[in-house]
């Protein structure tokens, strides 16, 4: 668990969201924050406080203390409980990586997790269009199942009771399959359009699969459009997933239609600062960076 420590003039500090006044003199002032190794400088603030605090690397964004309030930082990333990996996790990582680079046409050389992390880079980047990594994405996620499975559910799972049982399992199969591409999962209620609320929701409280590709583009075109997209065509299930950038957790809605692009805020995002696509696709096409938010497309 990273540790954050605030140490405020008046020598009351704040730790994990708990305030207290250890034995320190009033004269200290001084901000740090370290995670994983790395030490991260801060903006401060009113009073050497700072007023914003930008993790980089994880896109995180909090408000800190301003003067003498007596209000402590919200520190999500407390409660953050970490995924352990097993043995069928190993095994999906690799079929599911096989897939990635079989469409792509390529491997990276790094191995595990973070050579899936370079896949999904490099099918974000070989194609002009957002559509194109889409459908791409979606070819994928099909080659992932029996041919004759997602037909057979779609006919005869996906239409039974309204589609609340299919949606349902649907949550239960990706807190069982996806926790190793995306971190601690929960269920969750969801509010369906007809009013009536089951727990056919998944919380990823921290997103892995965002937080190391640092891209809101790889998030938007390799993930949720995609995701969407096979769900709903393929397998018959309404899916609407809900992306924060600011705490890189996401919420799938199984049974919900997803809003029209124009209308989705995810859609609306513009490029995270630490994402390091954008210079990449700028370099190789020659387009300017700051005009290289890959999720700003006419045709997300």
């Amino acid at each position: 668990m990273e540790a954050l420590a605030i140490v405020q003039p008046q020598g009351k500090s704040i730790l994990q969201g708990r305030a207290y006044s250890p034995p320190l003199s009033p004269r200290v002032s001084s901000i740090s924050h370290v995670c994983e190794g790395r030490r991260i400088h801060l903006k401060h603030g009113v009073f050497g406080v700072p007023s914003r605090l930008t993790v980089r690397g994880a896109g995180l964004v909090r408000s800190a203390v301003e003067g003498n309030s007596s209000s402590t930082v919200p520190t999500e990333a407390q409660d953050l409980v970490p995924y352990v990996p097993g043995p069928l996790d190993d095994i999906f990582l690799k079929i599911f990586r096989s897939k990635m680079a079989e469409e792509v046409g390529w491997d990276s050389p790094k191995p595990g997790y973070d050579g899936l992390v370079d896949i999904a880079k490099k099918l974000l980047l070989q194609y002009r269009s957002g559509e194109e990594t889409e459908r791409a994405t979606v070819r994928v996620l099909r080659s992932l199942f029996p041919s004759w499975l997602l037909p057979l559910f779609k006919q005869i799972v996906a239409p039974f009771g309204d589609g609340k049982p299919a949606a349902m399992l649907c949550a239960q199969v990706t807190i069982a399959t996806c926790q190793w591409l995306m971190g601690k999962c929960t269920i969750t209620e969801v509010e369906l359009a007809d009013g009536s609320k089951i727990p056919s929701g998944v919380l990823v409280q921290k997103c892995k699969y965002l937080d190391e590709t640092k891209c809101a583009g790889i998030c938007i075109h390799t993930c949720k459009l995609p995701t969407q997209a096979f769900m709903n065509g393929d397998m018959g299930v309404r899916l609407t997933m809900e992306p924060n950038y600011e705490n890189f957790s996401c919420q799938f809605n199984f049974g919900v239609d997803p809003p029209p692009a124009a209308e989705d805020p995810a859609l609306k995002t513009p490029c995270l600062a630490v994402c390091p696509t954008a210079a990449s696709r700028g370099s190789i096409r020659g387009v300017p960076i700051e005009s290289q938010c890959p999720q700003v497309e006419a045709n997300v």
